[in-house]
């Protein structure tokens, strides 16, 4: 048994997915950065290898023993990330692993795309042959590397392509300025409260990677993975008050003055080259609606999302409070 190649394996996803794997009895190995911290990951038993993926002969001498791989690494949304970057990494790192892979003969390529390749969804939910429309250049980037994936595995590498929703659970700290602002009571919403927005759990997202990692019927295709069903974010919101144990929140005020600050703040920062405090994407996160259909993933791979939407809070806020990103107040 070779091993199972791993990128992206100190972020939150690729970390969860390492987890899994041992656990299920796997060789893992990791292509990590050089600053990368890998002490959590070789505890477990990962192998770490130093390897830079946007090198395409780098990956090739390191591709040995591979049977498998989940390809989670991504340039993110770091508001000083630049075009390049995200063409370097989302495209051209992804080149060099489906290259690396198709020579090694690898048994099946699993790529993580994003269902942020779709933007905004007009008539929700959207299923995955809902049209592309990124909305920006990290999505831009994102639909290029699904595209080249797919091309692949058209071409006869075997492979599947998943895209997440929001994730969240123990680890992750994307949602924590959420969680910190409403656990204080100085959370605002922008606008009116009403648009759609999608989760997924961690635990439940782990087994609809393994899925397609281990489905026969995976081959070939592209799932969305989600919690099974979507909020308006004033019901997530509230939601996440009611796991504090916080009271709603009530203060409201208008979009389009402050996305028009944004916009203001953006170009400014830009000009003097300090990240903005506010920018454009963040305050877009008020006013779109994202909501997907899972069908396709339930029908073909028996995917069934475990935890609902205050299960998977009240363990995420349980997280933030033992690591003191939170109070200490209880319910």
């Amino acid at each position: 048994m070779g091993d199972i190649l791993v990128t992206g394996a100190t972020g939150f996803t690729g970390s969860a997915l390492c987890r899994r794997l041992i656990r299920g009895g796997h060789k893992v190995v990791a292509f990590v950065r050089p600053t990368s911290k890998t002490s959590e990951l070789q505890k477990l038993g990962v192998k770490c290898k130093v390897v830079d993926i946007c090198n395409r002969q780098e990956v090739l001498a390191q591709f040995q023993d591979i049977t498998k791989v989940y390809h989670i690494a991504a340039a993110y949304r770091a508001e000083h990330s630049t075009t390049e970057e995200f063409q370097q990494v989302n495209v051209e790192a992804t080149r060099n692993l489906l290259e690396a892979s198709k020579t090694g003969g690898i048994e099946r390529f699993i790529h993580c795309s994003t269902v942020g390749v779709q933007g905004e969804i007009h008539a929700p939910p959207a299923d995955e042959e809902y049209r592309f429309q990124p909305g920006d250049h990290y999505q831009e980037s994102k639909l290029q590397g699904e595209l080249l994936a797919r091309d692949y595995f058209a071409g006869g590498l075997p492979g599947t392509v998943f895209r997440p929703v929001g994730i969240y659970g123990p680890g992750d700290t994307r949602f924590l300025k959420l969680f910190k602002s409403l656990d204080k009571g100085v959370f605002l919403m922008i606008g009116s409260g009403k648009v759609l927005y999608h989760m997924t759990y961690i635990d439940d997202l782990i087994d609809g990677i393994i899925l397609c990692g281990n489905h026969p019927q995976a081959l070939g295709e592209v799932f969305t993975l989600g919690g099974d069903g979507y909020t308006t974010l004033g019901e997530l919101v509230n939601a996440i008050a009611e796991v504090l144990g916080r009271p709603y929140p009530k203060l409201r005020i208008p979009y389009a003055p402050v996305y028009l600050a944004s916009v203001v703040c953006d170009k400014i920062c830009k000009l003097i080259g300090v990240s903005p405090p506010l920018y454009p994407r963040r305050v877009e996160f008020f006013s779109k609606d994202r909501a997907f259909s899972i069908e396709k993933a339930k029908r073909l791979l028996g995917y069934s999302p475990r935890f609902d939407l205050i299960q998977g809070l009240s363990t995420t806020a349980l997280w933030y409070r033992d690591n003191g990103f939170l109070s200490d107040h209880k319910q």
